[in-house]
């Protein structure tokens, strides 16, 4: 969804809510991540003092693999963002989003905070004993008689 916010830019206390869903034909670009829903975005864009700023929450649902057992599981997340957008910026810093043109690519910018925010470990739940190195045993279900 591209925002036009040449208005934001240009009206101090200008505001725009936003709420709508990133649906399965713009996930599926992303290859290795299995979401089982929309994701749901919410949050608004707000020019105070001349500064314009979006904050922004994400909620969906992700199917994975544990990285320890195996097992397949669903987990449902929700993450708040909060960046401040900048029309160009004349240093290599990554606090500003530069919106070319006055125009913000939200998706593109939803999903790459939300997948830059799981965890590099995904584990069906945190106790999780994982499997027998010997004989593949889940160790989750019951002990194994390896030595």
């Amino acid at each position: 969804m591209n925002v036009q916010l040449k208005e934001l830019f240009d009206i101090v206390g200008e505001r725009k809510v936003i709420d709508y869903s990133i649906g399965a034909d713009e996930l599926a670009e992303y290859a290795g991540y299995s979401f089982s829903a929309p994701i749901a975005v919410k949050g608004e864009i707000e020019n105070r003092a001349g500064v314009v700023t979006l904050r922004m929450n994400t909620t969906f649902a992700m199917n994975h693999v544990c990285d320890r057992c195996l097992k397949e599981f669903s987990r449902e997340y929700d993450f708040a963002f909060e960046h401040t957008l900048v029309r160009s910026a004349n240093t290599d810093r990554d606090d500003y989003v530069v919106c070319e043109n006055n125009v913000l690519d939200l998706n593109e910018l939803a999903i790459s905070d939300l997948l830059l925010q799981l965890p590099t470990k995904i584990l069906c739940r945190e106790d999780c004993k994982g499997l027998c190195y010997v004989c593949g045993q889940d160790l989750n279900e019951g002990e194994c008689n390896c030595s």
